[in-house]
């Protein structure tokens, strides 16, 4: 194994995560429209396998913690690489929907278990004082990944066959990388931090929450990720090629997911999850409403794109903050809720599309984003609106933000937070 620098393994994990998640995970709405011409399925097909790699994503995740501590960071990456080469090929070469549901099955595995790994390593490699920054670095890796399948869209709009066998290709080449870069050891914690207390009646209370926002923000954007590109083919008559400029879109604007994440610990958690939802929910009524034109869609893309990103930083660092002292759990219970709401909202969108057409069907999904965003004052921020609990104190800005929140998961005996300083003595 070669040593990494913190930075080295922030941009690499970028990398990896840019291939798990972008190519093996989201890239699949962009050839949705190739596939339906060339294997004859429907929209309620399409839906049903959409729904498929959520749901192994979710089983994956929730055996990854035990993997990444029996098998190590280096194992279970390559492992997920394995799973992603697989899944890919397998796409490639499907002829029904069978062939095809088992593909895009077994690359939600791949996506399930990469980022445990990476996290796993991180604890191993990267001082606890970078692990916010690098943690921001990885999780643009999934804009990244969508960005890079758009020249394949755009240059190679009908041609997904050849396209999976080129993602098969890059995700084994991040399989051998993974192999020489990341330690096999599991993941670290330092032997003077104190055991988590019992997860408290109020600390489930917000969790239940967090994981009912999470489930619906998933949810409303499961047509999005898996008929957009369909959308503006079928009914706004935009040629195939031309369904590659919304995940560029939508790429970018998710780069500054973390940013918006990052402010709105710092601020008011409850506001930006409402007004982050109802954008999301308005990008879908917008590309519904404006299908055959180009600049409209590009534009509701780029606000899918950044509410997308910056809901899904939220929900994870809401998620640290809930449960301190708990690596393996807080993170995971977000993304698995809203990995769930994709995996129902998959089919029901798939349903709603034949029974209605793509505009009701887009719209019906947009009404649903706009209630949710309604209760967004129960969301479990900073301060606990709408219940009888004293009302905790605004956190200082030093003490919020995606590294403070890194800092609060270890304590000592004393419930103080673990300094960074001379941590390899205490590895």
């Amino acid at each position: 194994m070669k040593a990494l620098s913190n930075m080295g393994f922030a941009f690499f994990g970028a990398a990896l995560v840019a291939i798990s998640y972008g190519l093996a995970r989201f890239a699949f709405g962009l050839f949705v429209p190739a596939i339906i011409a060339e294997l004859a399925l429907t929209p309620y097909v399409i839906g049903i396998i959409g729904a498929l790699p959520f749901i192994s994503f979710v089983l994956a995740t929730l055996v990854a913690p035990k993997a990444a501590d029996r098998l190590g960071a280096r194992n279970l990456a390559v492992l997920s690489g394995c799973f992603g080469v697989g899944g890919l090929a397998l796409i490639s070469q499907s002829s029904d929907a069978l062939s095809l549901g088992a593909g895009v099955f077994i690359c939600g595995i791949c996506t399930g278990l990469m980022m445990p790994a990476l996290t796993a390593a991180m604890q191993a490699l990267v001082s606890r004082s970078m692990h916010g920054r690098v943690s921001s670095i990885m999780n643009a890796g999934t804009s990244i990944g969508i960005i890079v399948a758009v020249p394949t869209v755009v240059f190679l709009s009908d041609a997904w066959r050849l396209t999976y066998t080129m993602f098969a290709v890059l995700t084994g080449m991040g399989v051998i990388a993974a192999w020489y870069f990341i330690p096999s050891v599991s993941r670290v914690v330092p032997a003077n931090a104190a055991t988590p207390p019992p997860i408290t009646r109020l600390q489930w209370s917000r969790l239940i929450r967090l994981s009912l926002f999470a489930f619906a923000m998933g949810f409303v954007s499961a047509p999005y990720w898996l008929f957009a590109p369909d959308l503006v083919v079928s009914l706004g008559g935009l040629p195939s090629a031309y369904t590659g400029w919304l995940w560029f879109a939508v790429g970018i604007a998710g780069l500054g997911g973390a940013v918006v994440s990052d402010l709105a610990d710092r601020n008011n958690p409850p506001i930006t999850q409402a007004l982050m939802l109802m954008m999301l929910s308005s990008s879908l009524v917008l590309l519904a409403a404006s299908p055959g034109q180009l600049v409209l869609a590009m534009f509701s893309a780029l606000v899918f794109g950044l509410a997308y990103m910056s809901l899904t930083g939220l929900y994870l660092m809401t998620g640290i903050r809930l449960l301190p002292g708990r690596l393996s759990m807080g993170p995971v219970v977000p993304f698995m809720a809203c990995a769930l709401g994709q995996a129902v909202g998959s089919p029901v969108i798939g349903t709603l599309v034949v029974k209605f057409g793509y505009a009701d069907a887009f719209a019906i999904f947009s009404v649903v984003g706009i209630l949710v965003a309604v209760l967004s004052p129960i969301y479990p921020g900073h301060i606990d609106y709408l219940t009888e609990e004293e009302e905790q104190p605004l956190l200082e800005a030093e003490d919020t933000g995606l590294q403070a929140a890194y800092d609060q998961q270890l304590v000592d005996e004393d419930g103080n937070p673990l300094e960074p300083v001379n941590e390899e003595e205490t590895l």
